[in-house]
């Protein structure tokens, strides 16, 4: 006889906190989200951690470059979509490193012999006004001028022109040389108003860039997401079939994180993909593993190797695996129980494994819930969808403004990799719909409205990080009853006046 839990498992939505003591120093300002990603022993620091415990999912509809720059400013982390061509999502992820660093290596280069017309065919396709002048045309060759947007006058000079005619020469720099820190360089460049400062060594040659507007950015995005050479961080998907030849061409583009993109996770071919990357990275390249909704699944990824672990089956918005397959469980249940196996695990092994929940989010406190279960860190899909910086067409539809989301399992993203049972591939049936969400605006002003939330939660429950989260929250299911005395009851609403952006 088939093994049935003697409990119905339970959503967020049937779960409640109650008060802890606030005490006079536990305001929202004081409260820490910075949470770790990636596995670490007892005693020691993780490897990576991020600053906003939320992370953008592994879809089409919501991460790519762009979303990933966004949410970095922001403290969060991106895993750009894996349902595209290798070399279109390395591209994807150099394009995150490159963007935004403190040194800044050129990508834009040409030689003296070039002319006004490859100036702008090179502004076009990299979208940087900014020209090295090279002698050999690279990014480390030696430097012999720049080019700006001030240097040339499209409607005055000829498209023939050679760039050594109207390129600032070497001679008329400004300057720095290799080993100069961060700080001293963002120095010269306001004490000689200057937009950049090339960096070279001592045989003249071109290192790096450093810009104004990078020190401006710093300086507007306090909780900003940063490797240890000062760019932008991201993550990419990667699936369980082609990985030995994605995840290469990943770790070249400078990826700081893996997650390995499936709808369950409960399978040999995860912990074969798991397997070549620590093998042959050496632990190197941290991956997460999963989905998972029970302590064996949970126990199964973490001997594998999985430097975190995502829990939920059939949560998402637009995913309907639960419909088409009759698998999977209610979040918050699969929250609480793979929690209670990962501080089992710690115990045992002295490893702790971050936990990252995916699905089931539908309001705000929904995220504070999850990290008060034992989640170290959220994945969402359709809450990022609804922003600006999210990839899909913004559309008008009967007066209200909308952007397109679809799920992986869906026809028109036919990711059947993500769904992959060991056959010889292709879509059988849709485990993913094809839909709409409201539109919101920007990415920043809802995440600091949710981020406001969860802080201002923590301090009544009296907690000011969330590793204490875990330890002292308290938590009761509620009735459906309660479900509806706790929204507005047993009044006349009044009518919103909504924004005219909308």
């Amino acid at each position: 006889m088939a093994f049935i839990y003697d409990e119905p498992s339970y959503t967020f939505s049937e779960y409640l906190l109650l008060p802890g003591l606030t005490t006079k120093d536990c305001t929202p300002d004081s409260v820490s989200l910075r949470t770790p990603i990636v596995k670490f022993k007892a005693g020691e620091e993780s490897p990576l951690y991020i600053n906003a415990p939320m992370v953008s999912a592994i879809m089409q509809a919501v991460s790519d470059d762009h979303m990933a720059i966004e949410l970095a400013k922001c403290g969060g982390l991106s895993f750009i979509f894996v349902s595209q061509p290798i070399d279109k999502q390395a591209e994807m992820v150099s394009r995150v490193k490159k963007y935004k660093s403190g040194f800044v290596v050129s990508d834009s280069n040409l030689t003296p012999e070039h002319t006004l017309q490859d100036v702008i065919d090179l502004k076009n396709k990299n979208g940087y006004s900014t020209v090295a002048i090279t002698e050999d045309g690279t990014a480390t060759g030696k430097l012999l001028g720049i080019v700006t947007s001030r240097d040339y006058r499209i409607s005055r000079m000829s498209m023939d022109l050679k760039v050594k005619e109207f390129m600032t020469p070497f001679s008329s720099l400004i300057y720095a040389e290799e080993g100069i820190s961060l700080k001293e360089a963002n120095d010269v460049i306001w004490d000689h108003k200057l937009n950049c400062l090339p960096i070279i060594d001592n045989k003249g040659n071109l290192k790096y860039f450093v810009f104004r507007k990078d020190y401006s950015s710093h300086k507007e995005n306090p909780l900003e997401l940063l490797d240890s050479e000062k760019r932008y961080m991201c993550g990419a998907g990667i699936n369980s079939r082609d990985y030995k030849e994605r995840v290469p061409e990943l770790v070249k583009a400078g990826v700081d994180v893996l997650c390995i993109d499936s709808s369950e996770g409960y399978s040999e071919w995860q912990a074969d993909t798991l397997d070549f990357i620590k093998k042959e990275y050496n632990g190197k390249v941290k991956v997460g593993a999963g989905n998972v909704v029970d302590a064996e699944s949970f126990n199964y990824l973490a001997d594998a190797g999985a430097d975190f672990i995502k829990i939920g089956i059939g949560g998402g918005s637009i995913c309907i695996t639960r419909e088409q397959k009759g698998i999977g469980r209610g979040q918050a249940t699969a929250v609480i129980e793979v929690a209670k196996a990962r501080d089992e695990y710690f115990k045992k092994t002295g490893v702790y494994i971050p936990l990252c929940s995916d699905g089931g989010i539908v309001h705000d406190y929904h995220v504070t819930l999850a990290l008060a279960m034992g989640a170290d860190f959220v994945m969402l899909g359709r809450y990022f969808a609804r922003f600006d910086e999210s990839p899909t067409r913004k559309l008008n539809i009967n007066g209200n403004y909308v952007k397109e989301y679809w799920g992986e399992g869906s026809n028109r993203a036919r990711n059947w990799q993500r769904y992959d049972m060991g056959g010889t591939g292709g879509m059988k049936f849709e485990e993913g719909v094809d839909s709409y969400v409201p539109y919101a605006g920007s990415l920043r002003d809802n995440l600091d409205i949710t981020l406001g939330k969860v802080k201002s939660t923590m301090c009544n429950c009296g907690v000011k990080n969330i590793a204490d989260f875990h330890k002292n929250a308290k938590l009761t299911r509620v009735s459906s009853t309660s479900i509806v005395e706790g929204g507005a009851h047993d009044v006349i609403l009044k009518e919103k006046n909504y924004s005219a952006k909308f």
